[in-house]
């Protein structure tokens, strides 16, 4: 175990990339707290890339914890469950932290839910033997999963049981789970892999075993020491390898966490299939493991609260739907110097300002920035001194592509190729312009999926 992997000639890093400060110490020593149930949750009908939901309940209906609430539309779309048990309210449109404006079903809660450790024993503990896991059939396990309703849980909310398919066309040779969490202030991956790495290594195998791969590896980042150590307890004799990559910012990304483990370079614009290599995060395998062994829906994950304007910095388990100000609450209040609340970490979170709106199954964490922490400045003219260019983990020119978004040059973006760009953030951040970079990529990124759909 280790960095060297046999077989492969991973450098354990990659070209180019940012070490911002990641004032992980906040949480990262914060034992996942579980957090009562609230009094509603709002679950909105779209929690993934890909189609939306179809309502399977109507206002006034009572459901369990757990039911199907919501059925997949398309094969990139997957099914939504009850996070709490109760009645269903009337459909409302909200705004999710991301701006864009979803449909979503209230539930209030009424009836029994496990609560505390036992709620914690329901979802991570018990035991989870990897006897027996090589007679689940793939096919099995790619059903358990999209009935699962589980999406990436790192970020992206990419429906997991289209990613572990196999595929006659890009057979996968390669499992990536990735435990690097680089984006600064969060610590919820961390703290599930020191407190709860056996779902995940069963989670892996199944993983593996559904998507056809010879080997999996667990890529964790060098300053995370105690998940290191308990991964690699966990994974003693199932032929799971932990490759231990270097601390720099984007190492989380797939395309670069490929890289930097098995030195093979997705195409641009390609995915890791096309160099036969799965990828999925450490939080969607601990789930993969429930839904398979266990049969039991993504209602619950656990959410990094932390930042400067936090009185007492958490992890959460928490259920999917509950607002970011009961979050906010569970721990502790805003600090009266709290200026920005953003959902997931600074580099490619979402600034919001509504309290009230809900957790999707891709929130990893909220950050909440003081004065001094938010990194202000007046935006001047691009002085061209190329440092975007230079930390650009996808050898773009970034400024370019920002401007021809600017100015709405579609085919100029396009030229650029805008759509490669993954909005890390590395080049926003080393900008002396303040020149903002990733918003104005994400809106031309818009403009450009607009002028395709029509």
């Amino acid at each position: 175990m280790g960095l060297k992997l046999k077989g492969y000639a991973g450098s354990g890093t990659f070209a180019h990339g940012i070490h911002p400060p990641d004032h992980k110490h906040l949480s990262k020593d914060a034992p996942i707290r579980v957090m009562p149930a609230p009094d509603t949750v709002v679950l909105s009908l779209h929690q993934n890339i890909g189609g939306p939901c179809q309502p399977l309940v109507k206002p006034r209906q009572i459901v369990k914890w757990g039911e199907a609430i919501g059925k997949g539309s398309t094969f990139v779309s997957t099914t939504l469950h009850a996070s709490v048990p109760g009645i269903v309210q009337r459909p409302v449109r909200m705004t999710l932290a991301n701006g864009r404006h979803m449909d979503t079903l209230p539930i209030k809660t009424e009836g029994e839910i496990p609560s505390g450790r036992e709620l914690w024993d329901e979802i991570f503990g018990g035991n989870w033997s990897i006897s027996g896991l090589d007679t689940y059939e793939p096919a099995g396990i790619s059903r358990d999963i999209n009935d699962g309703g589980l999406v990436g849980l790192g970020g992206a909310a990419f429906p997991t049981h289209v990613k572990i398919t196999p595929s006659d066309k890009k057979p996968i040779h390669t499992l990536i789970v990735n435990g690097c969490e680089c984006e600064p202030y969060l610590t919820s991956d961390y703290r599930l892999m020191v407190e709860a790495p056996a779902p995940i290594i069963a989670g892996a195998l199944l993983a593996g075993r559904s998507v056809g791969a010879k080997r999996i590896v667990i890529g964790v980042e060098d300053n995370k020491a105690p998940a290191i150590a308990a991964i690699k307890k966990a994974a003693e004799g199932t032929g799971i390898q932990v490759a231990v990559v270097k601390t720099k910012y984007p190492q989380g990304s797939e395309k670069h966490l490929i890289q930097a483990v098995i030195k093979r370079q997705v195409p641009l614009g390609g995915l890791p299939s096309d160099v036969g290599v799965a990828m999925s995060n450490v939080g969607t395998m601990a789930a993969v493991a429930r839904a398979v062994i266990h049969k039991k829906p993504l209602t619950h994950r656990v959410i990094s609260v932390t930042g400067g304007g936090i009185v007492n910095p958490s992890n959460v388990l928490a259920p999917i739907g509950v607002s970011f100000g009961a979050l906010v609450d569970f721990c502790g209040g805003l600090t009266p110097d709290a200026v920005r609340m953003v959902a997931g970490g600074p580099m490619m979170g979402f600034a919001f300002s509504n309290p009230n709106t809900p957790v999707t199954k891709g929130t990893s964490g909220l950050t909440v920035m003081t004065a001094d922490e938010v990194r202000a400045g007046e935006e001047t003219a691009c002085v061209r001194c190329g440092k975007c260019v230079d930390v650009c983990p996808m050898n773009l020119v970034p400024t370019k592509i920002a401007m021809a978004s600017r100015h709405q040059d579609i085919a100029l973006s396009r030229r650029y190729n805008i759509m490669a760009c993954f909005e890390c953030g590395s080049c926003a951040y080393t900008c002396p312009a303040h020149i903002p970079l990733v918003q104005l990529i994400r809106a031309g990124k818009a403009r450009l999926a607009a002028v395709d759909r029509s």
